[in-house]
């Protein structure tokens, strides 16, 4: 009896969010080469781009992500976010759980490129290959900031403010 009684309130719950039109889809994650990643870093959008990488297992990334998050949801900034997961690409079934269990509405772009030194420099020449670490650029004006560390709370908004 109690697992049906379960199984009801849950079924209302989510009807009840379906209805109110609150409903949360978390993206999927698209395993990708190098090239992929290098379109990203030379479009010529209009919006800023913030490009993120980090992995599951990186407690700093994973602490981080709800500031990337609130961007992508405000969507009132004129900014893309792409997350860049550094998993493995064979744990592409735990990177995409993790994303629903999060919400996480962001791009999400598991790049599957193992000889990390053959592509770093050619994201940031200073960076050392720590994560997580955050490109944000602004495509129309050539300005970057890069930050190798995480992002605590009103930083990523600042940098973003700076290359406006």
């Amino acid at each position: 009896m109690q697992l049906i009684l379960s199984r009801s309130r849950l079924l209302l719950f989510s009807l009840a969010i379906v209805i109110s039109g609150q409903t949360v889809k978390a993206q999927k994650a698209t395993i990708v080469k190098f090239d992929k990643l290098e379109k990203i870093l030379n479009t010529n959008s209009e919006q800023i781009q913030v490009v993120n990488f980090w992995a599951t297992w990186c407690a700093p990334c994973v602490k981080e992500l709800p500031l990337l998050e609130k961007i992508t949801v405000q969507n009132n900034l004129n900014v893309k976010i792409t997350l860049i997961s550094l998993d493995y690409a064979d744990k592409i079934d735990n990177v995409n759980a993790f994303m629903a269990r999060k919400h996480i509405q962001s791009e999400v772009l598991l790049l599957n490129e193992l000889d990390y030194n053959s592509w770093i420099d050619k994201v940031e020449k200073s960076w050392s290959g720590a994560i997580p670490a955050t490109l944000i650029f602004n495509p129309k004006t050539g300005q970057r900031k890069f930050v190798e560390k995480e992002l605590k709370e009103g930083e990523l908004e600042s940098l973003i403010a700076a290359i406006q």
